[in-house]
């Protein structure tokens, strides 16, 4: 078993939420079984407090996270600055939206430590050679309802602990906590871009990244493209590997950022739209962030592609 548990270093994190519940504007509750539920979004104002936590909270706390304000040519945005030196297992096998939860008519994205429980997908923990084991699982869960009994118990079964161990913070995409987590997975974006380009990312000894945390839309949709847009066209990484070969990286590296997709050039909301509102006929090349730089630390060589389109931020945001 692997000496470092994403569930265990996150639990202290969740009960300073709970605790100081009133400071961090969201709600501490019991929910269905016994399990321990916060609303960070749905209910409750929450804020940029709440959504640094959130954020500690997916990567299992194996991460430092800060917010300021950046310039991005002649606009100024907040951005969200996250570093990590445990950049495959506190993204892949943590933070990574890699769990659809679906029970009865009760549906949300399923991210953060707990999923190291329920190891899904089950072939990405293979290829990390990760899975946790702890007593109590921590899920973060993007969605705008409060989950059902039934969601619980699906939960808590693929967990393999009782509903009693668990402890989920929900939140939807339409409020700052979880506009602010959501542009928090940038490391995570071009980590998983990557994987699925080839890269065997045990050999990535840390991480770091910013990216705007995109304005609150009311209507779900529009919130939804605008975090993505965040990362896509405004998300910066930067990534320390061990890596024999400097000609792999460069092909990695050239092939990693957003504007390698097909479906690059537009809001994702309208890219949403032209696919029918279907995820899956979208360019899954599209999900990665605007600029990737790496530096092979066996060679000392620095590689760098992409850049951040200010142009497509201005619109997808609604700046006037």
């Amino acid at each position: 078993m692997n000496p470092i548990s994403v569930n265990k270093s996150a639990i202290p994190i969740f009960e300073q939420l709970s605790n100081q519940s009133s400071s961090f504007r969201v709600i501490s509750k019991k929910g269905p079984k016994n399990a321990r539920l916060i609303d960070a979004g749905c209910q409750t104002q929450g804020g940029i407090k709440a959504g640094i936590l959130l954020t500690r909270i997916c990567m299992g706390d194996l991460c430092t996270v800060h917010i300021s304000q950046e310039k991005y040519e002649d606009l100024s945005l907040p951005t969200i600055h996250v570093s990590t030196d445990f950049p495959a297992i506190s993204t892949l096998a943590s933070q990574y939206a890699g769990w659809r939860i679906s029970a009865g008519g009760y549906f949300a994205m399923g991210s953060g430590p707990a999923r190291a429980l329920s190891l899904k997908p089950k072939e990405l923990y293979k290829k990390l050679d990760y899975e946790d084991e702890s007593d109590i699982g921590i899920l973060v869960l993007e969605t705008s309802e409060e989950p059902t009994d039934e969601a619980i118990e699906k939960i808590a079964k693929d967990c393999r602990i009782g509903p009693v161990g668990l402890r989920i913070v929900y939140a939807p995409t339409a409020s700052v906590a979880g506009s602010i987590q959501i542009s928090g997975r940038i490391v995570e974006t071009g980590i998983h871009k990557l994987y699925e380009l080839g890269l065997d990312v045990k050999k990535i000894i840390s991480g770091y990244g910013f990216a705007p945390i995109a304005p609150i839309h009311p209507n779900a949709t529009r919130a939804m493209g605008r975090t993505n847009d965040a990362i896509l066209y405004g998300g910066t990484t930067y990534y320390t590997v061990d890596e024999e070969s400097d000609e792999e990286l460069k092909r990695l590296v050239r092939e990693a950022p957003s504007s390698m997709s097909r479906d690059y050039g537009k809001p994702f909301a309208d890219v949403f739209k032209d696919s029918g509102y279907d995820f899956y006929k979208i360019d899954p090349h599209l999900f990665a962030p605007a600029k990737i730089t790496i530096n092979n630390m066996r060679t000392g060589s620095t590689f760098t592609a992409g850049a951040v389109n200010i142009e497509i931020l201005r619109k997808s945001f609604g700046m006037q």
